[in-house]
């Protein structure tokens, strides 16, 4: 086994060149206000999306290697997929293929913003690109392109190469199946899959996502009455939607402490994620440090693995919209007819997101406190991904590239969100290795406001993943 070769200051050189040059599109790119098609039912008229594809299209045209394939590929009522094809380059070992993967699609704009600063408006301060998607990933299909010209550049090896940048997966990737079963055998064999959608403990080394949690949206609707009536005249003699709720919900949550309360949504955590979670941890990774408490809240209490862990391999619900209540300035004394609750549930990745659907509908459903009505539908699930055992020249090559361009070996950790073609992909192929990193470390606030894209770090990034690509073709 052969780890990779390549010189660090070659690699250097040409990433710096190739981020220098690009640094102009990306501004542009986070100009778009291109949301993913959950949050912009009407995408297709409005144009965003689309020329987000073609301005990452035309750059990938003219900065991609010679022999590279570009190609946006459609199919009608879906959002746009563009594949990037490299044949094998220098002295591969095998016939396989790596797959390099991200997505241009965007959360929506968010309240909150700082002065100065906007979603759409692209900001540069000091190492930090403000702007909804640079980090969240429209990063990614710059990373890929430079991450392959410069293995190129150094002398390097590569197998045969496919970038895919979709456009839904803030949506929960719902376009994408369509596209894979359209591409038929085009992806070819997989052994090494590298996705730059994920996050990173610190801005100080290659962090490597060890797996994902899962999640299952339901809307959880309470009728009392077929109308809203007078409160002074109907309350004490009619129930409240929302003090059913608040019985339902005691069901599947502890009140006091948020713990899920229903088995079958738990999993038991492998003991070697257990071990990285206070690996992490000692490296001073505390996932409280990086999170806004308001006024005197606490944060809760526990190690700083313990926090790794509840974040990664704990079911957790928050509560992520309401309907049937008005707004204070609107809301007279009224007991109001309806309330409807959406409820976001994060899964251990272990844990099926349909049976776990089945189950919170079965718990919810069951004999309604007050007769109420009670409708309880599953809107949205994906499954979870835990990374398969970390093959002897990848767990090298991750440490070498880390150490080469960070200065420090490389981490390992889980994260609490879900990627959904993870899964996907580790169910089609079993057999692959995967590096799941990306550049969302502290502060940097991807969905929220104030996001940003910590470039040094994507630089770095793209650096260490020339290294590792090289690595796997001369394993």
């Amino acid at each position: 086994m052969t780890l990779s070769q390549l010189s660090v200051p070659q690699v250097d050189a040409s990433v710096d060149a190739l981020w220098d040059a690009a640094l102009p599109v990306l501004f542009d790119y986070i100009a778009i206000p291109a949301k993913s098609p959950a949050y912009a039912p009407n995408w297709a008229a409005e144009g965003h999306l689309a020329d987000a594809v073609e301005l990452i299209r035309s750059w990938c045209v003219e900065n991609a290697p010679a022999d590279a394939n570009v190609v946006v590929h459609e199919i009608q009522g879906r959002t746009p997929l563009i594949t990037i094809e490299v044949p094998a380059f220098g002295d591969p070992t095998s016939q396989d293929t790596v797959m390099l993967y991200g997505h241009l699609d965007k959360q929506p704009e968010m309240t909150g913003w700082r002065d100065g600063l906007g979603p759409w408006t692209p900001v540069l301060e000091g190492d930090r690109l403000y702007g909804r998607g640079g980090g969240d990933d429209g990063y990614s299909a710059f990373a890929i392109i430079g991450a392959l010209n410069a293995l190129r550049d150094a002398g390097g090896s590569h197998c045969r190469c496919v970038g895919l940048i979709e456009a839904s997966e803030e949506s929960g990737s719902v376009d994408l199946p369509a596209h894979l079963e359209q591409l038929g055998d085009f992806l070819g064999d997989i052994s090494l899959v590298v996705c730059l959608d994920s996050c990173a403990a610190d801005y100080d080394a290659l962090w490597a996502t060890t797996s994902l949690r899962g999640g299952v949206g339901i809307e959880l609707r309470v009728d009392v009455l077929d109308r809203g009536m007078h409160s002074g005249l109907t309350s004490g003699a009619a129930p409240t939607s929302m003090r059913v709720l608040r019985q339902l919900l005691d069901r599947i949550e502890d009140p006091v402490t948020g713990r899920i309360l229903l088995d079958g949504l738990h999993a038991e955590i492998p003991e070697g994620r257990i071990a990285e979670a206070h690996a992490a941890a000692a490296t001073g990774v505390d996932v409280r440090n990086d999170i806004a408490y308001s006024g005197t809240t606490e944060a809760p209490h526990g190690s700083a693995a313990d926090m790794l862990l509840a974040t990664t391999w704990e079911p957790t619900l928050c509560y992520v919209g309401i309907d049937g209540v008005p707004s204070l300035a609107e809301a007279g004394n009224v007991l109001r007819p309806f309330t409807t609750l959406g409820l976001s549930f994060r899964l251990p990745p272990t844990v099926d997101c349909g049976e776990a659907a089945k189950l919170l509908i079965e718990v919810l459903s069951a004999d309604p406190p007050s007769n109420a009505t009670v409708t309880v539908t599953a809107t949205k699930g994906g499954n979870g991904w835990n990374a398969p055992v970390t093959e002897p020249w990848l767990a090298e090559a991750l440490t070498a590239a880390s150490m080469s361009h960070f200065g420090r070996p490389a981490g390992g950790m889980g994260i609490g969100g879900g990627i959904p073609f993870m899964s996907m992909l580790g169910e089609r192929y079993p057999d692959a290795q995967f590096l799941i990193t990306g550049v969302l470390g502290p502060e940097s606030n991807a969905h929220g406001p104030n996001e940003f894209l910590h470039l040094p770090t994507a630089r770095k990034v793209t650096a260490c993943a020339a290294h590792v690509i090289d690595a796997h073709a001369r394993r």
